[in-house]
């Protein structure tokens, strides 16, 4: 089945920057990772997992909660089966556990994929 490994996270100032990335590897029973939507999810303690930004199979389209608008960016690279977040002026909000995931559909928040162990993100002076 696929497996999913996030990382690149680690501790950041406020207002600093950020790029994380997801591979995806393994054989996918019933869906292709690169042909899928693609999301990251975000999760900080004591609360539920959050979807953060999502693109389509292209890369071309994507849609951003409205707390994370105009500082991420999430895009793919399909020949390597990798997705990245780059975040800018982030903020203490911005502190969690960082997942990726294959969506069922676009405006979806069904996984097709297990979850990876995921990437810490840690906004703090």
């Amino acid at each position: 089945q696929v497996q999913l490994v996030e990382s690149g996270g680690g501790l950041v100032q406020p207002g600093g920057s950020l790029t994380i990335s997801c591979t995806a590897s393994g054989t996918a029973s019933g869906f292709t990772f690169s042909s899928e939507p693609v999301a990251w999810f975000r999760q900080a303690p004591g609360t539920q997992r959050e979807l953060v930004p999502r693109t389509n199979p292209s890369g071309g389209v994507s849609m951003y909660v409205d707390s994370v608008k105009g500082r991420f960016t999430i895009s793919r690279d399909n020949a390597k089966n990798t997705i990245y977040l780059q975040m800018n002026i982030l903020k203490d909000e911005d502190t969690a556990v960082y997942f990726c995931n294959a969506l069922k559909t676009f405006y979806d928040t069904r996984v097709l994929a297990p979850w990876g162990q995921g990437t810490q993100v840690t906004v703090s002076t």
